[in-house]
Order: C-alpha cells, then sequence, then structure tokens
C-alpha cells in the first residue's frame, strides 16, 4: 500500500486534494483515507470532510483524535495501527493531517512538516497530481511486519498452515559496548534486477514441500538506529518448514539481491563493501 500525507492549515485545501486524490485513484485501485480530527466526529455527519472522503470514492475512511479515539467503532487507535489494519486490503492510503508523521507527504502553503515531504504546493485545488503520484510511487510501499503477517494469512492454504515464522532485522547502534554508535544506515538497490532476485527467491521458497506463503520485504533509504531494516514471512503446515524457511530467506537475500549499505557513524561514512 502506498501511504501519502497531506499537512497544511486548515484553509489550505488539504480536503480538496485529498477528494482530487481518491477521484483519480479509486477508478482502478482501492483507496482508504484517514483524518486527524481533534475530537470525535459523528460517522455519518453530512458535509464532513470524512464524508466528503467517502463521497469521492474512497471504500473506507477513518478518523482519529488526539486521545486516539476512532470514530467508527471507539476503540483506541493510533496512526500506525490504522495504516497496519489497512495495507493487506488497499492500494493506497491518503492520510489528512499528521504533519509530523514520518510518513510521505505533500505539503501546503508554509506549513511545518517532518520529512519525507515530497512536494509543496500552495493549496489543494492548484496542486499536481501526476507529480505528487509520480513522487509516490517511486517509493517503497507501506510496509510493517504486522502487515506482512496479515498477508500471509489472507493466502488459499491458510486452513493447512499451522505456522507462521517471522525474522525482523534492525539497525543495531553497535556491535560492541566500546563501539562508536551507528547513526543510521542507508540502502540503495538495483530496482529491476532486485526485483527480480527478490520475486524468484520468493517463487523458489514457496516451492518447498509444506510452505504455502512467503513475502519478503527490506526497506531501501535512510534506515535510523533501533529500526526495522527487512522482514520474512512464512506461512507453512508445520513449524519446522516455517523456520528453516524464514533462516533461508534472509541468507539468500543478502546473498542474491544487490543492496548496497552505506553506515553513517559518529566518526564519519562508508560504504559497507568498502570499510578496511
Amino acid at each position: 500500500m502506498q501511504v501519502l500525507g497531506i499537512a497544511g492549515h486548515s484553509d489550505a485545501g488539504k480536503t480538496t486534494l485529498v477528494e482530487r486524490l481518491v477521484d483519480r485513484c479509486s477508478a482502478s485501485a482501492r483507496v482508504a483515507t484517514v483524518k486527524h480530527c481533534t475530537h470525535a466526529p459523528a460517522v455519518d455527519t453530512d458535509g464532513k470532510d470524512t464524508a466528503r472522503h467517502r463521497a469521492a470514492g474512497a471504500a473506507e475512511t477513518v478518523a482519529l483524535t488526539d486521545d486516539g479515539e476512532w470514530f467508527a467503532t471507539g476503540e483506541s487507535r493510533t496512526l500506525t495501527e490504522t495504516l497496519d489494519a489497512l495495507a493487506p486490503r488497499y492500494d493506497y492510503a491518503f492520510v489528512e493531517g499528521y504533519s509530523d508523521a514520518a510518513i510521505p507527504k505533500v505539503v501546503l502553503g508554509d506549513r511545518d512538516a517532518a520529512d519525507p515531504v515530497l512536494a509543496r504546493f500552495e493549496d489543494g485545488g492548484s496542486a499536481d497530481l501526476d507529480a505528487i503520484l509520480d513522487a509516490l510511487h517511486d517509493r517503497d510501499p507501506y510496509v510493517t511486519l504486522e502487515t506482512l503477517v496479515e498477508a500471509v494469512k489472507q493466502s488459499a492454504d491458510e486452513d493447512r498452515a499451522g505456522a507462521i515464522a517471522t525474522f525482523t532485522g534492525r539497525v543495531r547502534a553497535k556491535d560492541d559496548p566500546d563501539d562508536r554508535p551507528t547513526e543510521y544506515l542507508e540502502f540503495e538497490r538495483y530496482d529491476e534486477v532486485a526485483a527480480e532476485r527478490m520475486a524468484a527467491l520468493k517463487t523458489d521458497l514457496e516451492s518447498r514441500e509444506g510452505v504455502y506463503t512467503v513475502r519478503l520485504h527490506h526497506k531501501t533509504g535512510v534506515v535510523e538506529a533501533g529500526e526495522d531494516i527487512v522482514f520474512v514471512v512464512v506461512l507453512a503446515g508445520h513449524r519446522g518448514e516455517a523456520f528453516r524457511t524464514v533462516e533461508d530467506g534472509i541468507n539468500r537475500l543478502k546473498e542474491e539481491v544487490p543492496l548496497f549499505k552505506k553506515e553513517v557513524t559518529v566518526d564519519g561514512e562508508f560504504w559497507a563493501h568498502d570499510r578496511p
């Protein structure tokens, strides 16, 4: 699922831009929207922004308050939890508000917003949709361990599966207590070759006896210390096949998929293959 935030002041046309994006994308893709609210709105109040999202074609709309309340059910839910729930079922999620969230976003007017910022425009009505969607599609989709686990559960063979095994690789700050801390890693890849090899690896792992579904994902760009880098998720009949396939999956991903890592520490930076 591709996630895009829309940040701006109240009169900048955030909802207008969400409407335009939903109208553009919903003809060929499943679209959800998320709106930040300072209080719990009425679920079906005509004329409210969430109603405008649905009228534009969004299949599902979620509104969140500062206290984490979700207007559709009243359950406590964060933005991350909401996106995790939406990701297995939708191609896009457009998030209105949440200017401080670490998601790709378009900023309207002079609003301050956290990176990554894909583009800035004066208002939602004049924003260039083609430029926005091109920039969004150049980025990795929204993927977390939770979304991948939920995705494998949708397998047609789910009723024969007794195990889900996962691996999560993360950025460690130090190998030893006396090491200088790593601030972040930066990953680059040859997109076409990496995609082909990742797909071939997935197909090979899924051909194993007792293995039903495999999901692999490696982030690109900047990944800070303590953040997740790579996921392997396996749905299998039994735990033995699941554990073996997860281990083989991460080992082969590191060996076969062309990814280039730059490490940035408090002392400097270097590409991993150039380190003395």
